[in-house]
């Protein structure tokens, strides 16, 4: 069984790859989730984790609040996307339980010392945790097994023309990330686009009991449904490459993300044309859609069964 430890901003994205990682039980330890403030506030991606984590029966998997915003520059947020609450039209029930105590920085530090090796990162928000996490202890890019990140893009970004959400929010971490030593697998913008929900995916989420009052209302709030194309839900591509990385086509690459252009912050220079001795990144170029729907809705499938 593969550990995880999730970085996230929940975000209708982030709900829609955490359920992915809940109904992946007999295939992924949860160790950890770890909120940064991103897609909304601190505050409020902390509320929805600990929201989902009940939701979703995680049990008592630590949800652990991290970094409120950028490093250096000024805050971005993605309400128009996501909604003000960050789960869109989706209400949860209110949460028994509150956070852990600490910091996610300090949390991803002592998980990954304790356990080198085994534990995969996966950062589907803002970089800004994981960036902490390099300074506070270089050597987490040895003792995490892998790093698996949404964000960016190898041609055109999304909240601007040259930048994702998650690099344009803290370029600075970013940039640390992808210089820190190892190979980060990259889902970018290119990839996840093609994961769409289509109205024959919709319709596969509509008869899931319980779940389908998150799964439903989530996939359909920042886009609309056809049967050719619909929202893409990009944070679970990367959910879904830790349980099968065959689903991607990835290439080597030496990814550096622009800190410093006016127009270009943000943006994720892909260079392909090196030799896999120099990559920095290892960045998925496509996906098996139809494999991937089968993956996620049959997770889908095993969760709604246990949430009645």
């Amino acid at each position: 069984m593969k550990k995880v430890l999730i970085d996230c901003d929940p975000g209708i994205d982030d709900s829609l790859a955490l359920a992915l990682a809940a109904g992946s039980s007999d295939s992924l330890d949860i160790v950890g989730v770890t909120t940064v403030g991103g897609n909304v506030d601190l505050e409020l991606t902390t509320a929805n984790a600990l929201a989902l984590r009940e939701f979703l029966q995680l049990g008592d998997v630590p949800v652990t609040p991290g970094s409120a915003g950028a490093l250096l520059h000024r805050t971005v947020r993605a309400t128009a996307v996501h909604g003000s609450t960050g789960l869109g039209d989706v209400v949860l029930p209110q949460p028994g339980r509150g956070p852990s105590e600490g910091h996610a920085v300090d949390f991803i530090v002592r998980t990954l010392e304790a356990a080198p090796g085994e534990i995969t990162l996966v950062a589907v928000g803002p970089l800004t945790n994981i960036a902490l996490a390099v300074r506070r202890e270089p050597r987490i890019v040895e003792w995490a097994r892998d790093l698996v990140i949404m964000g960016g893009s190898y041609t055109r970004g999304n909240h601007n023309p040259a930048a994702e959400f998650n690099m344009l929010a803290d370029p600075e971490a970013a940039a640390i990330v992808f210089e820190a030593g190892w190979t980060v697998k990259m889902l970018g913008l290119d990839v996840t686009l093609t994961a769409s929900v289509t109205s024959g995916v919709l319709e596969r989420m509509r008869p899931l009991g319980r779940l389908s009052g998150l799964l439903v209302p989530a996939a359909q709030f920042y886009g609309v449904v056809t049967d050719e194309s619909g929202p893409a839900i990009h944070d679970a591509c990367a959910v879904a490459y830790v349980l099968d990385p065959g689903l991607f086509t990835c290439v080597p690459a030496v990814v550096n993300v622009e800190t410093a252009g006016q127009h270009t912050r943000g943006m994720t220079v892909t260079d392909f044309k090196i030799s896999d001795r120099d990559a920095n990144a290892l960045v998925a170029t496509s996906l098996d859609v139809p494999a991937f729907w089968d993956l996620v809705i049959g997770s889908y499938e095993k969760l709604a069964t246990r949430l009645g």
